[in-house]
C-alpha cells in the first residue's frame, strides 16, 4: 500500500468542525494506508511551515500528496504545497472542499493553472464543482463523494407533533445562522412549543450576533457549542428537522449525516446543495436567506405525513450510497494507479 502525506487544517480547535484530513485519513488509515500529516499548527505561518517541512523531509518515503484545498486563505497553502510537489516530482491530488472555488478559478486564473494543472487529478467531492471545473477546461476532476460510515447513524422514526429543529454548522457569516433564529421566531407563531438547537463552535464572531438576535426576538435556543460525532448523533435523536440555511456550500457532510439519521432536511438551494439534495423527492430547497421559504418547508414538512415519509425513506437511501463500504473502491482507483 503507498505511503501518503496529507496536507490540511489538522487543528484540533474548539473553533472549527471537523475538516477533510480528519475524516478522510482515519478511514484510508483504515484501509492499510501509511498516513502522515500536516499540519496541526495554529500559528498560520507556522503552519505553512509545517506543510512544506513536510514535504521536504517526507519526500523520500512518501508516493503521493493529498491536498485539501478551499478557496479562502488556505487556497495559497495549497498552491506553495503543489509548487513544492511539483519541484520534488511528488504526485499530488487536490481535494476540492470550497464551494466558492468556481469564484477563484475566475479570479485568479494564473495561480489556479499553476495549482491543478501540473496535478496527478483533482477530487471533486460534488458534481457542483466537478461541473464547474470542466466549465474552465479542467479535465482531470474525478468526482468522489464525501464518505461517512453509515453503520454508526442509526436511522429513528420520529414523532412530529411540533417542530424540533437541529443546525448544526460552525457559527460563520457564509452559513448565514441568523436564518435559522429567524425561521424559528416565524415557526413559533403556529408553534409555540416549537425547539431549535444549534451545534458548532464559532469561528468568526458570529456567534455573538446570533445570540444577541435570539434575546432581541425574547427566543429560547440550545447553544451546545462544537460536539463530537458520538455526541451530536445522540443529540438528534430528540429532533425532528434539520435545517441547512448557509449562502455558499459544496457538499456538507452534516447533510449527508442528517439523511442518514432520518431527520428530513430543509435547505438553501446553493452551491452543491441541488447535487445533493432533489428538491421534494430526498429534501425540501428554498432560496437562500429567506425567512418565509424556510418557514413554510418547515411548516409543509410537519403536515404533511405522506410527503415527509417519501423525503425521509429517498434521503436514507442516498445517504447509504456514500457509505464508506462504497467510496473506498474509487479512492483506491485512483491512489494505486499511476494515472486517475
Amino acid at each position: 500500500m503507498k505511503k501518503i502525506l496529507y496536507i490540511g487544517n489538522n487543528l484540533k480547535s474548539k473553533k472549527s468542525n471537523l475538516s477533510g484530513i480528519q475524516t478522510l485519513g482515519p478511514l484510508l488509515e483504515k484501509e492499510g494506508y501509511k498516513m502522515f500529516y500536516a499540519s496541526s499548527k495554529s500559528n498560520k505561518v507556522l503552519r505553512l511551515f509545517d506543510m512544506v517541512k513536510s514535504c521536504l523531509t517526507l519526500s523520500k518515503q512518501i508516493d503521493l500528496v493529498l491536498i485539501d484545498t478551499y478557496s479562502t486563505q488556505n487556497f495559497y497553502y495549497a498552491l506553495i504545497v503543489s509548487q513544492l510537489c511539483s519541484a520534488l516530482k511528488l504526485p499530488y491530488i487536490p481535494i476540492l472542499h470550497g464551494g466558492n472555488l468556481p469564484k477563484r478559478l475566475k479570479r485568479n486564473p494564473k495561480m489556479s493553472q499553476l495549482l491543478f494543472e501540473n496535478a496527478k487529478c483533482s477530487v471533486a467531492p460534488s458534481l457542483y464543482l466537478k461541473n464547474a471545473f470542466e466549465t474552465f477546461n479542467y479535465k482531470n476532476v474525478v468526482h468522489i463523494s464525501n464518505a461517512l460510515e453509515v453503520i454508526n447513524y442509526p436511522f429513528l422514526n420520529k414523532v412530529y407533533d411540533s417542530p424540533k429543529l437541529l443546525w448544526v454548522r460552525s457559527f460563520s457569516k457564509i452559513y448565514n445562522p441568523k436564518l435559522a433564529v429567524k425561521a424559528f421566531n416565524a415557526i413559533k407563531q403556529t408553534y409555540p412549543n416549537a425547539e431549535l438547537c444549534m451545534i458548532g463552535p464559532d469561528s468568526d464572531g458570529t456567534l455573538k450576533d446570533v445570540k444577541a438576535l435570539v434575546k432581541e426576538l425574547k427566543l429560547n435556543v440550545k447553544f451546545t457549542g462544537k460536539l463530537g460525532k458520538k455526541e451530536w448523533i445522540e443529540l438528534s435523536k430528540t429532533y425532528n428537522v434539520f435545517i441547512n440555511t448557509t449562502n455558499f456550500d459544496n457538499m456538507p457532510v452534516s447533510v449527508i449525516e442528517a439523511m442518514a439519521l432520518g431527520l428530513p432536511v430543509v435547505s438553501t438551494n446553493v452551491g452543491g446543495i441541488p447535487f445533493l439534495i432533489h428538491h421534494n423527492t430526498t429534501g425540501l430547497l428554498v432560496n437562500p436567506d429567506s425567512v418565509n421559504e424556510m418557514t413554510k418547508a418547515i411548516l409543509d414538512l410537519m403536515t404533511n405525513k405522506q410527503n415527509r415519509t417519501i423525503l425521509i425513506q429517498n434521503a436514507r437511501i442516498q445517504a447509504e450510497q456514500y457509505d464508506w463500504v462504497n467510496i473506498k473502491k474509487q479512492w483506491s482507483n485512483i491512489l494505486e494507479k499511476d494515472f486517475c
